[in-house]
């Protein structure tokens, strides 16, 4: 190896397209590879989000109704007759918390867990979740069982 025969590592050299539009001889005269008139062709052009050439965009050709708060809370709900089924199996003992829920896969790990009051239960179960509804507290309660909010 000697000085005549240096080169720089494979792809560590970018080719280089040359300056646009700084005369004819450079190839990119004139127009400086924008074509002729329209928007993209002018300078200080940036195309907005969802735009379509004119077109009435799709967000705006759909019809919205309705309203989103974006504050709400989404609950995982379970029903008592879920709880006694699992019961049932021996997949719960006398114990609901939010640790069993997930190991049964009930829950999602960041899932907030309220319990509904469908079917009925037999089994004396302390549950702590989220939250109860009103009917799921009542027949929680009348099975001898506790039910605490978190």
């Amino acid at each position: 190896m000697n000085l005549s025969n240096l080169k720089p590592a494979a792809g560590s050299v970018k080719k280089h397209d040359g300056r646009r539009g700084r005369g004819e001889a450079t190839g990119n005269g004139g127009t400086a590879g924008r074509g002729h008139k329209g928007a993209k062709s002018r300078s200080g052009y940036s195309k907005k989000v969802g735009f379509e050439g004119g077109q009435m965009p799709l967000q705006r050709r759909v019809p919205k109704f309705g309203f989103k708060n974006r504050n709400r809370v989404e609950y995982k709900g379970i029903n008592l007759d879920t709880l006694q089924e699992y019961v049932d199996a021996g997949r719960i003992k006398d114990e609901v918390n939010l640790e069993v829920l997930r190991e049964n896969r009930l829950a999602g790990k960041n899932d907030l867990v309220k319990i509904l009051g469908r079917g009925e239960l037999k089994a004396k179960l302390k549950i702590t979740v989220n939250k109860f509804t009103a009917s799921a507290k009542e027949a929680i309660e009348a099975a001898g069982g506790e039910a605490v909010t978190l």
